[in-house]
C-alpha cells in the first residue's frame, strides 16, 4: 500500500487539525530525497505558495521525479497559472456556469472554493467536480463575472487558481478537512487491483453521441479482442479527465474537433508519453477542410475544384459563378458526418446559403459538384490499408448522409472488400494523401470517375462499426488497430 505525505511549509500551518503522522514539512520532503525514491508515495502538497521554482513547485516537480502520485501536479500549476490555457480547458464548461450560477439583476459576481472537487452549494457540486478534473489541486478558488445587464447577462470564469491552506475560514477549515478524509479515503489509500494485462487502453467515447465513430457493438469488441493481446481495455467518458495518466494509450471514438475537449484528451495523453489515435497534429491536420485542401493541393494530391472564400471578398458570386458553375457545394470548415454540406443550383440558393455558413465561419469552402453512386472510404493505419468501403448516397439524395430536421439522419448502403479488389489507382491517392497527415488511423474519402481519382477528405477519427468496416474482416479488424497499439506501446519500453 502507498504511503499518504501531507506536505506543509510549516507545521504550524496544520494546527487546526488533528496531527497526524503524514505530515511532513516542504524542507524534510526536498532535502530527504535517499529514503523517498523509488518508493510509493501519494503526496498531497499544500505549501503556501506554487510560485514557478518556489518551494511548493519544486515539492511538486521533486515528487514526480521521484515516481510519487503527487495533486496538484507541475502540469496542473503551470495550466493554471496562465489564463490563455486554463480559459481553453474551461470553454466546454461555459453552459454549465450559466446554468448553475444565479440568474438575479443585482448579482455580477461570485466566487466559490473547491476542496478536492467538492462545494457546500449543492447546486454548483458537478461545476466544481469538473473543475478539479481538469485541475487536480486541494483547494481552488473559482471566481465567475457576468457580462451583460440584468437577467440577460452572461456569465464567464474571470480566475481559477489555488488557495493556500491558511487563508482558510473557520467553516472552510472544517469542509477542507471533511473533503481531506473523503479524498485520502477513496483515492490514495486504497489501492488499484493488480492487473494481469500489459499495458491499460482508454478508449473515449461519449455514450450519448448520435452518430459516433464506433457502435456498442464495436466496442464490445475492442474490448474483447484486447484481452486476447495482454491490453485491459477500459471505456471513458469526458468526465475522466484527471484519470487519463492511469492509462498507457488512448483511443478516440468520440468525434473530434478542434475546440472541444477530445483534442483536450488527445494533447495531455500526448504530452503524457502515451500511445493516442488521434493525435493532436492529426485532429488539427484533418478537421479543418481549409486546412487540409490547402494541404493537399500543395502536394498536388487531386481534388475536386475547390474555392476557398471569406466574407469580406467582393463581386463573389459572379466570381464562383466563372470558376465553378452550377450546381456547387458548399462546406463549411469543421463539419463532420455529412452536416454543414450544402448543394446549390442558382445564385439565390449561393447567396442564402453564403450568407447562413458566414455566421459560423469566416472562410467557407465552395466545391465544384461530382456525382457518383458511391464514395470510396480506404482505412489506413500505419501508412497500411486495413479495410476498403463503398459507401452509396442515401436514397434520393446527393450525400452519403440524409440530415433531417428533428428526426434521425439517413444514410445509404455500403459494401466493404478486401484491398486486393480496390483499382490501384484509389489506394495509391489515399495512401498518398494519409501520409501527408502521419502515420496514425485515418479514414480517406475518395471519388472515382471513369481513370480519375479526387480525394474529398481525410478523416482522422474514422468509423469503425459493426457490420460495416469490419464487414470483410470481422474481429480480425479490431486486432489489426489493437496490435499497432501494442506494437508502439513495446517499441516506447524498449526505448525506456
Amino acid at each position: 500500500m502507498s504511503k499518504l505525505i501531507i506536505l506543509v511549509d510549516d507545521r504550524a500551518d496544520w494546527a487546526a487539525y488533528y496531527p497526524t503522522d503524514d505530515l511532513m514539512t516542504a524542507q524534510q520532503y526536498l532535502t530527504a530525497s535517499q529514503h523517498l525514491e523509488g518508493k510509493p508515495m501519494q503526496v498531497i502538497n499544500l505549501c503556501r505558495s506554487f510560485k514557478y521554482l518556489g518551494s511548493g513547485y519544486y515539492c511538486s516537480l521533486l515528487a514526480e521525479a521521484r515516481g510519487h502520485r503527487v495533486i496538484p501536479s507541475v502540469r496542473t500549476l503551470n495550466d493554471l497559472s496562465h489564463k490563455s490555457i486554463y480559459s481553453l480547458d474551461t470553454a466546454d464548461l461555459d453552459s454549465l456556469i450559466n446554468k448553475v450560477l444565479p440568474k438575479g439583476i443585482e448579482i455580477a459576481k461570485a466566487d466559490i472554493l473547491i476542496f478536492f472537487g467538492k462545494t457546500h452549494e449543492p447546486a454548483l457540486a458537478d461545476l466544481a467536480r469538473q473543475l478539479f478534473e481538469l485541475f487536480p489541486c486541494p483547494i481552488l478558488k473559482a471566481s465567475f463575472r457576468k457580462e451583460g445587464e440584468g437577467k440577460g447577462g452572461h456569465w464567464r470564469l474571470s480566475k481559477i487558481r489555488p488557495v493556500a491552506l491558511q487563508q482558510l475560514q473557520d467553516g472552510d477549515e472544517d469542509r477542507f478537512a471533511e473533503a481531506l478524509d473523503r479524498f485520502s479515503r477513496r483515492i490514495w489509500r486504497k489501492p488499484r487491483a493488480r492487473r494481469s494485462a500489459r499495458y491499460d487502453l482508454a478508449i473515449l467515447y461519449d455514450p450519448q453521441e448520435k452518430m459516433p465513430p464506433s457502435d456498442a457493438t464495436a466496442l464490445k469488441l475492442f474490448i474483447s479482442e484486447g484481452k486476447k493481446l495482454g491490453l485491459e481495455v477500459e471505456l471513458i467518458e469526458k468526465r475522466h479527465y484527471a484519470r487519463l495518466a492511469e492509462y498507457d494509450a488512448l483511443f478516440i471514438r468520440e468525434t473530434t474537433a478542434i475546440n472541444h475537449h477530445t483534442y483536450r484528451f488527445a494533447k495531455k495523453a500526448e504530452s503524457e508519453g502515451m500511445v493516442v489515435f488521434d493525435d493532436p497534429n492529426s485532429i488539427l491536420k484533418c478537421t479543418n477542410k481549409v486546412y487540409l485542401e490547402d494541404l493537399l493541393r500543395t502536394h498536388r494530391i487531386p481534388t475536386p475544384k475547390t474555392v476557398v472564400v471569406n466574407r469580406d471578398q467582393a463581386d463573389l458570386l459572379v466570381e464562383l459563378e466563372q470558376r465553378l458553375g452550377y450546381p456547387m457545394v458548399l462546406k463549411i470548415p469543421d463539419g463532420a458526418f455529412s452536416r454543414g454540406v450544402f448543394k446549390v443550383k442558382d445564385r439565390n440558393e449561393l447567396d442564402t446559403s453564403l450568407q447562413q455558413l458566414f455566421e459560423q465561419s469566416y472562410l467557407i469552402l465552395v466545391q465544384e459538384f461530382l456525382y457518383t453512386d458511391y464514395d470510396w472510404r480506404i482505412g489506413i493505419l500505419n501508412n497500411k490499408v486495413i479495410f476498403a468501403c463503398q459507401y452509396f448516397m442515401s436514397q434520393g439524395h446527393w450525400q452519403i448522409y440524409h440530415h433531417h430536421e428533428g428526426r434521425e439522419a439517413e444514410s445509404g448502403g455500403f459494401e466493404t472488400m478486401p484491398a486486393s479488389k480496390v483499382p490501384k489507382q484509389v489506394l495509391k491517392v489515399a495512401l498518398k494523401a494519409a501520409g501527408l497527415i502521419g502515420d496514425g488511423l485515418y479514414g480517406v474519402d475518395l471519388k472515382q470517375r471513369g481513370d480519375e481519382v479526387f480525394v474529398i477528405e481525410v478523416n482522422d477519427n474514422p468509423s469503425i462499426d459493426s457490420e460495416v468496416e469490419d464487414a470483410y474482416l470481422g474481429e480480425e479488424l479490431y486486432r489489426v488497430i489493437l496490435e499497432e497499439f501494442v506494437r508502439r506501446l513495446e517499441k516506447k519500453r524498449l526505448r525506456l
